[in-house]
């Protein structure tokens, strides 16, 4: 597989070179998005609005990931086939896609186009609930996704690592004819790319003599684990502690019944509890709040999270997935607990004061989250890995 890799960085190397001399011109890029929703939305229509190359965004709707697995890349060979007039230079897709199939049933004409693979998360090691199965054909077709791109892009290094780490726990499984040099391939061709984050303004110190204000900002789901959540501020709220509560983020059609069961033991906490569909007033609740908290067994990137930083939250994070590589090395030991039953006694010692950052910490942190994830220096790496 070496020698593949190899031509794939000389094919990259030599079309960026022809770009640069000729003046620079912009790419033209497909950007295919089988899953329009969520953190994708977010991710997508940032490139489209900040990107300095040519991009043509196509869609379809975030629903049914598994049949999206499946044939989007039928979709995207078959029927929308409007991108294909930009004769694009690079397709840009994600993990939702198989790439295998997109190139096999792109025209001949069109697969050569350099394909870069966005790793926004993988089902190779994306929980699932303890009554499913884990199907391994999503995995796989991760893996072969991988393999048959030009450029992967993995949103932190956390990432990265994990997945390289279960390819080859997947590979492992197989009983025979069980293909060498495979993570290898796909780390050679692989690189850390953070997504572009669209940051609120920079928010104020909080104010002496408020009750803590704690935030939750994550999807309503499984993987965000929201049960350790409550049962640490159900504890504070029978300890008779003053805290309020504020409760985002995107919710679907069931959501585990731990929100629905905790609300009337947090009633005189909540300060708002559901989605905010306006940016402007989800800017807002989060430069309301002090402390952003996960509890999540899942997470890669975490753009909440990175949000409620830069608008003056102090985070609480678990120290597991991509969390730790969020922080500055200076304070992260004092965001970071350590298991889920340790939450309650970190909450409670900043509602008392101990453990708050001071007002110079607090804005280094800010600076630091706003110089390293900022909407800026994202475009700007994008940009240039791409061409």
């Amino acid at each position: 597989m070496g020698d593949s890799v190899a031509e794939s960085v000389r094919l990259v190397y030599r079309l960026t070179l022809e770009r640069k001399l000729n003046g620079g011109t912009p790419l033209r890029i497909a950007l295919l998005e089988p899953y329009y929703g969520g953190s994708h939305r977010t991710f997508c229509d940032a490139i489209v609005k900040h990107s300095c190359h040519d991009v043509t965004l196509v869609t379809m709707p975030a629903r049914k990931w598994k049949w999206r697995m499946r044939g989007a890349a039928m979709w995207f060979a078959y029927e929308d086939t409007s991108w294909f007039e930009t004769r694009p230079d690079v397709i840009l897709c994600n993990d939702m896609l198989s790439v295998c199939d997109l190139r096999a049933l792109l025209p001949a004409s069109m697969r050569g186009v350099l394909i870069v693979c966005y790793f926004h998360e993988n089902q190779l090691s994306y929980p699932i609930p303890d009554d499913q199965v884990r199907d391994f054909q999503y995995g796989m077709t991760n893996i072969t996704s991988a393999l048959s791109a030009d450029a992967v892009w993995f949103n932190s290094r956390f990432h990265l690592e994990d997945f390289v780490a279960a390819a080859g726990g997947l590979l492992g499984k197989m009983p025979d004819f069980v293909p060498s040099g495979v993570c290898e391939a796909i780390r050679a061709k692989s690189r850390v790319l953070y997504p572009p984050v669209e940051m609120p303004p920079l928010g104020a110190c909080r104010e002496a003599g408020q009750p803590l204000t704690i935030l939750w900002p994550h999807r309503w789901e499984f993987d965000k684990n929201p049960e350790p959540f409550f049962a640490a501020v159900i504890q504070l709220a029978k300890e008779g502690l003053p805290f309020r509560l504020v409760v985002l983020g995107e919710q679907f059609r069931t959501a585990p019944r731990v929100f629905e069961d905790s609300w009337g033991a947090l009633s005189e906490h909540i300060h708002h509890a559901g989605y905010v569909e306006s940016r402007e007033a989800y800017l807002e609740k989060l430069g309301s709040c002090d402390v952003v908290v996960s509890t999540a067994i899942q997470e890669n990137f975490g753009i909440a999270a990175v949000e409620a930083m830069v608008a003056g939250c102090q985070p609480l994070f678990p120290d597991r997935l991509a969390y730790a590589e969020l922080l500055p090395g200076a304070i992260a030991s004092r965001c970071l607990y350590a298991r889920d039953d340790d939450l309650v006694g970190a909450l409670r010692d900043l509602i008392s004061g101990d453990g708050l950052l001071d007002s110079e910490a607090l804005s280094g942190l800010r600076d630091s989250v706003f110089d390293r994830f900022g909407a800026e220096r994202g475009f700007f790496a994008i940009d240039v890995a791409v061409g």
